[in-house]
């Protein structure tokens, strides 16, 4: 090949390469264009998350009742009102007081948040047990304490890492090595504000050019999560946090472009408006969205671990189940709080019920995952379907009254209802007697009925616009005890 002919291909190839590279999608710093990025499949697949919030605030891991202990710094420093009618403001100050005397600083706590029993390998083997597709670690809550090295995370003038003090660890970095070695994806929680950060205090604009946006690219290239969970945004509008033009950085620029997965907490006014998938938070209905959603709550209230919960403040492993059935329905995903204490322990209360969970899904998993929402989400029966918890935090009392434990004269959701592309899945919160009734359903005929529990074919009959299941024979040695939180049946397509 002559020069002539080589320089017209070099031509060729680089005009080529320059065509495709404009044809990968560019997002502009600008909602109308952000928003148009799809959530990746696998997040509206999975289903089932597991939240994690640990730091500094795991040491004391107290708090009033219905309040979140991992604000333990904000009750102490401003006791502010917050949380249910008998919150005070001031508990927290005098449990802080008489428990560490009144000199010793929330900052202390670094220095006491050890770490020294945290098996990241070991975490990741319980989350596969409990059937979690993805968690999300807080790598800084609004204490500013990072759980990994970072220059930003000691502009306060000391340090205030997981690396320098403390457990002298990259917690992020150990427990993202531990989970990639799992199908589980890994995600990163990360508050854009700091209670008692001097720049957020007095110099806003500062605080988010030098501290907020090289701190959270440095966490994102360093780590490369797969889901990206931002909070703490609300004091602030969007357009001063600059997170149109961060987040145009990520899905253009970053090494995780392509496959991140954003929440929607970016900006006062935003939530549910505008960014990737919708949040929810402590919502006692479900909501149906038109677009990828997903319900953070703990397993009792407080997100982070608090030593004044006790076991009847937790939700049942039939509550929970529910729960996540009752949002999957929806087309939602269900993120479940647990709280390690300073140590790196998980209570062994939330293990058992991250184990039940994980068993009940080993046989029902079918209906939950790769699902989404059929006909309509849920069956009522006759009566009133406006139940309305007595107290915001019971959120296992209020599923339990809409199912198996109703007060006069309200309805229950008799059934819950979910589909693949195989099947249809009827699930049932309790056993139905001598026949399941499915309304305004007429199956194909030799649609085949399984119930999952114990694989028995099931028979059927239509009545009218009704497809009726004809229940065999009630046998408990036939079903695991987990089995039990919820009845599921196949109905092939």
């Amino acid at each position: 090949m002559n020069c002539s002919k080589k320089l017209a291909a070099l031509i060729l190839l680089c005009l080529f390469s320059a065509v495709a590279a404009h044809a990968q999608k560019m997002y502009e710093p600008t909602w109308e264009s952000l928003d148009t990025r799809p959530v990746p499949d696998w997040f509206q697949d999975a289903k089932f998350g597991i939240f994690i919030h640990w730091g500094p605030y795991s040491v004391p891991a107290w708090s009033p009742k219905g309040t979140y202990s991992e604000w333990y710094q904000y009750w102490l420093q401003s006791s502010a009102l917050f949380g249910n009618g008998d919150f005070k403001g001031d508990e927290v100050t005098q449990y802080h007081n008489k428990k560490y005397g009144a000199d010793f600083s929330y900052y202390q706590f670094g220095d006491l948040f050890k770490a020294d029993l945290f098996e990241p390998d070991e975490w990741a083997q319980l989350f596969e047990k409990a059937g979690a597709k993805y968690i999300v670690l807080t790598s800084k809550h609004h204490d500013g304490f990072t759980l990994w090295p970072n220059p930003q995370a000691n502009d306060r003038g000391f340090a205030w890492n997981s690396m320098e003090i403390g457990p002298k660890r990259d917690l992020v970095g150990e427990l993202s090595t531990a989970i990639k070695k799992t199908p589980i994806k890994m995600g990163l929680y990360y508050s854009l504000y700091e209670w008692y950060h001097p720049w957020w205090q007095n110099d806003k604009p500062r605080f988010v050019d030098e501290h907020f946006l090289p701190q959270i690219k440095d966490l994102v290239q360093k780590y490369e999560p797969d889901v990206l969970w931002a909070d703490g945004e609300w004091d602030m509008e969007d357009d001063k946090w600059k997170s149109k033009e961060f987040l145009a950085w990520l899905f253009n620029e970053s090494s995780v472009k392509n496959s991140i997965v954003i929440n929607d907490r970016w900006g006062k006014g935003i939530r549910k408006i505008h960014g990737g998938y919708f949040t929810t938070e402590y919502e006692s209905e479900a909501p149906e969205f038109t677009k990828p959603w997903e319900e953070c709550r703990g397993m009792g209230f407080s997100f982070g671990y608090n030593q004044n919960e006790d076991a009847q403040d937790y939700n049942s492993p039939k509550a929970l189940v529910l729960m996540l059935v009752n949002i999957v329905s929806t087309g939602g995903n269900l993120l479940l709080d647990i709280g390690p204490d300073g140590r790196g322990s998980i209570p062994p209360i939330m293990q058992e019920r991250l184990l039940n969970i994980g068993q009940w899904l080993k046989t029902n998993g079918e209906a939950i995952y790769g699902t989404r929402p059929w006909k309509h989400s849920f069956q009522w029966s006759e009566g009133i379907q406006n139940y309305k918890p007595k107290q915001h935090y019971l959120g296992g009392d209020f599923i339990l009254k809409q199912t198996v434990n109703p007060e006069e004269g309200y309805a229950v959701k008799e059934a819950f209802f979910t589909q693949n592309q195989e099947a249809y899945f009827a699930i049932v919160p309790k056993w139905p007697g001598e026949e399941l009734t499915i309304h305004d359903f007429k199956p194909k005929n030799g649609t085949k009925v399984v119930l999952l529990a114990t694989g028995e074919e099931i028979a059927w009959n239509q009545s009218g616009k009704d497809m009726v299941l004809v229940m065999p024979e009630y046998d408990p040695n036939k079903v695991k005890p987990t089995d039990l939180y919820a009845y599921t049946f196949r109905i092939t397509k």
